[in-house]
């Protein structure tokens, strides 16, 4: 995949791409990217990107000549190019496997009050919201979504540690441990290290029902309470779980 950032800081990015799982993911030529300056597009004297809000209001707007010519340098729209913006559909984990079947992505980076709408109508083919918030960067939203999005490109991360990663099933992971197996009177719960491999995986299943149910009980709406799923989330209800995210049966433990 080939990932192009248009930013008016692109600075901000360049670390990222420079450091851990990114880094070797560049290295072995799973990922390549390039960073826009958009600045390098604006052709007035004094590289001017923004200006004030036709009809009134707080704030400047980024301008739309820049963006324009840094856009179609980029191979917008023909390649898939996406605006983070907390007006766009709210990302999630279905929505990064998508993009991550593309070859080439463009990400815009918003500053200020966001970009002239223009831009939007004839440049973008996706607007995506990481959250119900505002930040004052649009890189750092950027970066959420290739982060997402990258590691799921087939060499990148083990398929073994994807497939057991939250929202991979549809349900949050199940709380972790590692050695020590006691840790300032916390225990780990027995059945993780009592060799039984067919109890972990129902002890493992069975947490993340309680922790789904406990921060994101939405996930579980579809869930066909007849499915053997289904019946084990019923068995989590009937015990009162969805009150602690820990686990199926602590044993003692108050991890996380």
């Amino acid at each position: 995949m080939r990932i192009k950032v248009i930013s008016l800081f692109p600075e901000i990015i360049e670390a990222y791409f420079s450091a851990s799982i990114m880094k070797r993911a560049v290295e072995k030529g799973l990922i390549s990217y390039e960073l826009v300056n958009i600045r390098d597009y604006a052709f007035d004297r004094h590289r001017k990107c923004d200006d004030e809000v036709f009809g009134g209001g707080p704030g400047m707007l980024m301008k739309p000549e820049p963006l324009d010519r840094a856009l179609a340098a980029a191979g917008s729209p023909e390649l898939r190019t996406i605006y983070v913006t907390p007006s766009g559909r709210l990302f999630n984990q279905v929505m990064a496997l998508d993009f991550a079947h593309e070859e080439n992505l463009i990400l815009l980076c918003g500053r200020y009050e966001g970009i002239d709408q223009r831009i939007i109508d004839t440049r973008v083919t996706d607007l995506v919201s990481i959250g119900d918030y505002v930040l004052s960067s649009g890189e750092i939203a950027a970066m959420v979504v290739i982060d997402a999005v990258y590691r799921l490109i087939p060499g990148v991360i083990s398929h073994e540690s994807l497939s057991e990663e939250s929202f991979s099933s549809g349900l949050l992971e199940y709380p972790q441990y590692t050695r020590p197996a006691k840790y300032d009177n916390l225990i780990v719960p027995e059945v993780l290290v009592n060799g039984n491999h067919a109890a972990i995986e129902r002890w493992r299943l069975k947490a993340s029902l309680i922790k789904t149910l406990a921060y994101r009980p939405e996930l579980l709406q579809n869930i066909d309470l007849t499915s053997e799923l289904g019946r084990l989330l019923k068995e989590v209800i009937d015990e009162g779980g969805g009150h602690g995210p820990h686990t199926a049966d602590s044993s003692g433990t108050n991890s996380n």
